[in-house]
């Protein structure tokens, strides 16, 4: 059985499955961000224990093929090693999964920062689903949003 499940959870299956697996959080962030169902889901610590099996799960199915880890490190010597290491489908789903597991926790974040300020549920969609799609940009727009709610701008908090 575990072999089954094993070899079901192919590099595609995976990517199909994280893509749509973040859409109901990202709903009830978005339409649903006041509510007890979005506390105990969305900005708990339960989607990213699933991302981080995830995570794990490809970092093992890496290890079992002989993935070079210590080739990642190379990453920082220029545009074209980054790119040579965006060529693994392994590494790119480690990225993809990072990417996903950021821009879930910026939304949630910008959720539960909202609600100390009172800020309306749909003026705070649109940051929301940019985040989504891009999440600095998402956070960016929240904080233009969130300047005018506060009235005043802090670089900390």
């Amino acid at each position: 059985m575990i072999e089954q499940i094993y070899n079901y959870f192919t590099i595609e299956t995976l990517y199909m499955w994280i893509n749509l697996g973040v859409l109901p959080f990202w709903f009830i962030l978005i339409v649903f961000p006041q509510s007890h169902l979005n506390r105990i889901f969305v900005t708990s610590i339960f989607p990213f224990i699933l991302l981080s099996g995830v995570y794990i799960f490809i970092l093992y199915k890496s290890y079992l093929i002989g993935y070079d880890f210590n080739g990642n490190f190379s990453l920082y010597l220029g545009l074209n090693e980054l790119s040579r290491l965006f060529e693994d489908h392994l590494y790119l789903m480690l990225f993809w999964t990072h990417f996903i597991a950021i821009n879930l926790f910026i939304g949630g974040w910008i959720v539960k920062d909202s609600q100390k300020f009172f800020i309306n549920k749909i003026l705070l969609s649109f940051p929301l689903i940019v985040s989504y799609l891009i999440g600095p940009i998402g956070l960016f727009v929240y904080w233009i949003i969130r300047i005018f709610y506060a009235k005043r701008i802090s670089l900390y908090e």
